[in-house]
């Protein structure tokens, strides 16, 4: 038997083992999540009831089966491609959620509430690790309470230790031996090292630090990855916290020598069948970047592909604590105009906390509760006017993509009536926030359509009487074809010169301010010489990028060509939206159309084939919209990477500085370069932009050509005798297609009435 036709035979099997009496929601689940049962939305209960997992298992098994068939039979062009068509349907899509905040927040414990599982992230007085990022996500495989720790190479971990040396000071072979000047960088980078070395590292060269006997319980895991595996979340809990924070509570884990965090690089939890994360990865993770370059990648990737991100801060401080607002601004690129979030949630926790509980007008039950409520509406709508004043972030996102929500994780995790009624806490709406993002309903619908469109195909190509009309039809698709393409392109062209108009001005201002700029950032005021020295030696390093302890990202890249950025930002939010719904790209595929329907009219005799051609339609302007999400990202951040690039060399020189006057030296070179450069490097940054925006375009236009006509030519051009008969199957997953397309707009209708994200 073929792997795939078995394996998802094994998919459906392992689902209707179960007892049949038993929906798929109602499976193994959180105590928090069943106790919460009448929190669900009525979207979540109706979804619940039209057994959709189910159905999805029917459609598997009947596609697992037909796979098995196709494959028995003679290789054919037309059976190959319909093995293709099948293995395609088993792509299941994440979401990602970005969740931010500092330590003290409440970030764990609202995770914690959210999924149900009271005791998965540590809480409390643990001391949490601003470096590693920790994914959460369901289990589907198994009822065990699994982690996933990937590791840094090596090779990372002794750049990095060069790289401290290094900026600490200038003795190479080393860490440096004095405790002068201790500022917050070398207490990180002290940290660190005790972490994995405890005392033992004072006084050690790089080659003493790498030697194997600091690394006997994971050297085998460096560069790869360890897995835990428990029956509870508090084993596990207790087993992996060494390997993302920096300490534990007083009194526990005495007998934990090494903390070996700093050789992570990130940490995935799987929760065992935890309905809201089975198609939604909530991702715990640090406000900024990593000194770390593997590390750092990784969380500039991940944030980039968040659908969604929450930032969460203490209520009592929501609006006057500069660190949430900070996140938020440090990522507005990348969330925005160079990722693709369409959701910011920013969460106030600890909703149930007043100071001043003995005032007298505040010594009732419903006084109290009456307190909270105002004083959460109150902070609710100070956040929200603070927002607003963030024309920098409106930029790139836009302000029905901001909610506020109050929570009180302790409250909802303890199910106590004593202060917070349960109907005033927003956990619940956090939850049906991530069953819609989760939004199983749309995975099953996708799949039972591409199941019915190829089924349609496998039975329509067994006809045929039709041969004659099979091949007018083939001339009024190529023409409608044409006639889409063109439109499409003439839409593109107009995009393209939309940003060559903007680019041309940033350009110009480039030209005429960065030089400024520049001199602003070598120049800072109220720093010392001394310490911008380290700071700029660092930027010099590391490709024009610094990432401090506290703080947001230094880079002068950004800085450089933010006269471009700026000129771009606005005209790139709207033909690029992250809702891949609206602008003028996306209207132009979504208008796309082989007008299928009318066609069935005048070719009755063919529409079968029909039905496929509308399924593939549909699937491969899906498919372009998703890769335009994508591509987008990497137009936006050319103009940086081209600076970048053009500044390589700068940088290289200004790094090998030492000694006396190195600090001048450094800006001397720097500043020489840009004045020297700037002529050519921002008209280059400029064609480099707009030379991608074209590539973009020719990639949709013969995208929808080839795969159009790829599917054309063989469901109406290919005569194919080895084809099984599907009568049966395309009768059955024809109902239960009809009854997930009513649940749809059953789905639609519920949602243009109630608030739903």
């Amino acid at each position: 038997m073929d792997d795939f036709g078995q394996q998802q035979l094994e998919e459906a099997t392992d689902f209707t083992e179960e007892n049949p009496s038993t929906s798929v929601n109602e499976k193994r689940k959180p105590d928090n999540q069943r106790e919460s049962s009448e929190w669900q939305s009525p979207t979540k209960r109706r979804r619940d009831s039209t057994s959709e997992a189910i159905i999805l298992s029917k459609v598997k098994t009947v596609m697992g089966e037909v796979y098995i068939r196709i494959v028995e039979m003679d290789r054919t062009k037309l059976n190959t491609f319909l093995k293709s068509k099948i293995e395609d349907l088993a792509t299941d899509k994440r979401e990602l959620v970005g969740v931010f905040g500092r330590t003290g927040t409440g970030k764990s414990s609202l995770i914690n509430a959210v999924i149900g599982e009271k005791n998965l992230l540590p809480t409390g007085s643990v001391s949490a690790c601003t470096s590693v990022m920790i994914k959460v996500e369901a289990n589907m495989r198994n009822s065990k309470y699994e982690a996933d720790i990937e590791f840094i190479s090596k090779e990372d971990w002794k750049n990095e230790l060069w790289s401290m040396g290094r900026f600490h000071g200038d003795n190479e072979d080393g860490m440096r031996k004095d405790e002068e000047s201790r500022e917050e960088d070398d207490e990180d980078f002290d940290e660190k090292l005790s972490a994995v070395y405890g005392d033992e590292w004072r006084d050690k060269s790089l080659e003493n630090l790498m030697e194997a006997k600091y690394f006997r319980e994971i050297n085998h895991c460096l560069g790869s990855m360890k897995t835990l595996t428990c029956e509870s979340a508090q084993e596990l809990s207790a087993k992996f916290v060494k390997y993302t924070r920096s300490g534990t509570r007083e009194g526990e884990s005495k007998e934990v020598k090494r903390w070996y965090w700093p050789l992570v690089k990130c940490v995935t939890l799987r929760v065992p069948q935890n309905d809201l994360l089975q198609y939604v990865t909530l991702v715990d993770l640090p406000g900024n970047g990593d000194c770390n370059k593997s590390r750092d990648e990784m969380w500039k990737g991940i944030v980039g592909k968040c659908s969604a991100v929450w930032i969460v801060a203490d209520i009592n401080r929501a609006t006057s604590e500069k660190e949430p607002w900070e996140i938020l601004k440090s990522l507005r690129g990348l969330i925005g105009n160079g990722g693709e979030c369409q959701h910011i949630l920013f969460i106030c926790t600890k909703s149930d906390q007043i100071d001043d509980l003995d005032n007298k007008y505040v010594n009732s039950m419903d006084n109290i509760r009456a307190h909270i409520f105002k004083r959460n509406m109150t902070a609710k709508e100070e956040v929200r006017q603070k927002f607003q004043k963030l024309d920098e972030v409106k930029k790139h996102i836009s302000g029905d993509c901001f909610n506020v929500f109050t929570v009180s994780s302790k409250e909802f995790l303890k199910r106590k009536n004593n202060v917070l009624n349960q109907t005033e806490s927003e956990i619940p709406m956090l939850q049906d926030f991530l069953t819609d993002l989760n939004d199983s309903h749309s995975v099953t619908l996708n799949y039972v359509s591409g199941a019915h469109g190829i089924l349609s195909l496998i039975q329509g190509a067994s006809c045929k009487e039709a041969a004659g009309k099979k091949k007018d039809l083939c001339e009024d698709l190529e023409g409608n074809i044409s006639h889409q393409i063109k439109s499409l392109c003439d839409t593109m062209d107009e995009v393209c010169g939309a940003f060559e108009k903007c680019l041309s001005k940033g350009v110009a201002e480039s030209n005429s301010s960065c030089e400024g700029k520049l001199k602003y950032f070598l120049y800072p005021k109220g720093k010392s010489g001394r310490g911008f020295h380290r700071v700029l030696r660092c930027v010099a390093l590391n490709q024009g990028k610094y990432q401090p302890k506290k703080g947001k990202e230094i880079n002068l890249n950004l800085k450089l060509a933010s006269f471009l950025t700026d000129s771009i930002d606005e005209e790139f939010k709207r033909t690029f939206p992250n809702d891949g719904k609206n602008g003028p790209i996306y209207e132009a595929i979504s208008s796309f159309s082989l007008d299928t329907k009318s066609l069935m009219e005048k070719y009755r005799d063919v529409e079968l084939q029909l039905i496929f051609l509308k399924t593939e339609e549909e699937k491969v302007k899906t498919k372009l919209k998703r890769f335009i999400l994508d591509q987008k990202k990497i137009i936006y951040s050319s103009l940086t990477k081209a600076i970048e690039e053009a500044m390589t060399d700068c940088y290289q020189r200004a790094a090998g500085f030492r000694g006396k006057n190195s600090l001048q030296n450094m800006r001397q070179t720097v500043e020489r370069h840009v004045h020297d450069l700037k002529s050519s490097m921002f008209s280059q940054a400029k064609e480099m932009m707009l030379n991608l925006l074209k590539k973009l375009m020719d990639t949709i236009e013969g995208t929808l050509k080839e795969t159009m006509g790829k599917s054309i030519e063989l469901s109406l051009r290919t005569d194919d005798n080895s084809i099984p008969d599907v009568s049966t199957e395309l009768e059955m997953v024809q109902k239960l297609y009809d009854e997930l397309k009513s649940s749809s707009h059953e789905d639609m209708s519920w949602k243009m009435q109630h608030w739903i994200p």
